[in-house]
């Protein structure tokens, strides 16, 4: 029977250990972060890894820190051959990598070494990447430096957004790391070391990163826009207010970066923005204030007209 430690905190890291659960991996603990004010009551709501731990009867901490003796206590109390981590959040010290007999491995949502740090899902949709993956590798000192185990590629689709490439990451990565885990044990598991010369670094999205440059390329904005939907979302400003592009296409057309060169407001609809070079086709759009809509119902609404300009 294996002894697994996971430690893990949003919904891919859920995804990952309910398929190590469903493997018959056994898991001795979880450790996530703690309990959260969330929604409008701010009523206080427990990481998806530690709702799923208690369904499933496993024992679930939440400690403040994991440098300190209590969590060195914790680690004697279980006694892990091996601690997977999945997007859990915090530096893990190298007591920590260096405790369990099989190491700490870590599923990265890349393909390493390229988009090593905090948003590699989006920064290789927002780069125009045609594909990415998932890794496995062991963890080391370093910011997703270590030894790589195990890699499976797929493709980022033109339609391809944030949310959809983070459900592949997560369905594709809790196989690949159950997989995994089953070589470390049997001894048939790779150990690869990264190129350091091919890294890159994915930096956290902040909301400058989100405003819409319309003098940039249409092919380029189509790409910022997929890397942040649905959140943040990527958004310009239309008579002073925000307003969030959900959905467009690139396509040809000509006019003054940031112009509504086009516009209709039949079913669907459509909003066309003029950009540097190309245009956007906008159908889906989240005005200020409001909940997701059409940009057909937009338009219809006389909320915007040829000519506006987008900033």
């Amino acid at each position: 029977m294996k002894n697994i430690m996971f430690m893990g905190t949003p919904e891919i890291s859920a995804t990952c250990l309910s398929q190590l659960i469903a493997d018959g991996h056994g898991i001795c603990a979880v450790i996530t972060r703690e309990d959260k004010p969330r929604g409008r009551g701010n009523v206080m709501t427990p990481t998806p890894v530690k709702t799923l731990a208690l369904e499933h009867g496993i024992p679930v901490h939440t400690p403040a820190t994991l440098r300190d003796e209590a969590f060195a206590e914790l680690l004697d109390t279980y006694k892990p051959e091996i601690i997977v981590v999945v997007a859990y959040g915090k530096i893990l010290p190298m007591n920590v990598i260096e405790y369990p007999k099989f190491g700490c491995v870590n599923l990265h949502v890349s393909l390493l070494p390229k988009y090593r740090g905090a948003a590699p899902m989006q920064r290789a949709i927002m780069e125009g990447e045609s594909e990415t993956g998932v890794t496995v590798m062991y963890m080391a000192e370093g910011l997703d430096t270590g030894d790589i185990i195990s890699v499976e590629k797929f493709p980022i689709l033109p339609e391809d957004d944030f949310e959809a490439i983070h459900d592949r990451s997560a369905e594709v990565g809790g196989r690949l790391l159950s997989k995994t885990i089953e070589e470390i044990y049997n001894g048939t598991a790779e150990r690869i070391q990264q190129d350091d010369s091919l890294a890159c670094y994915a930096k956290k999205v902040e909301k400058e990163d989100c405003k819409i440059n319309f003098t940039l390329s249409a092919k380029k904005l189509d790409c910022i826009i997929r890397g942040v939907t649905p959140i943040p979302g990527a958004f310009a400003y239309h008579n002073g207010k925000m307003l969030k592009i959900n959905k467009a296409r690139p396509i040809e057309g000509k006019g003054r970066p940031g112009e509504v060169i086009d516009l209709s407001d039949k079913g669907e609809g459509y909003v066309t923005i003029a950009c540097g070079e190309g245009a956007l086709r906008v159908t889906v759009l989240i005005p200020e204030g409001k909940g997701k809509m059409a940009a057909g119902d937009f338009a219809r609404g006389r909320k915007i007209a040829l000519h506006d300009i987008l900033e």
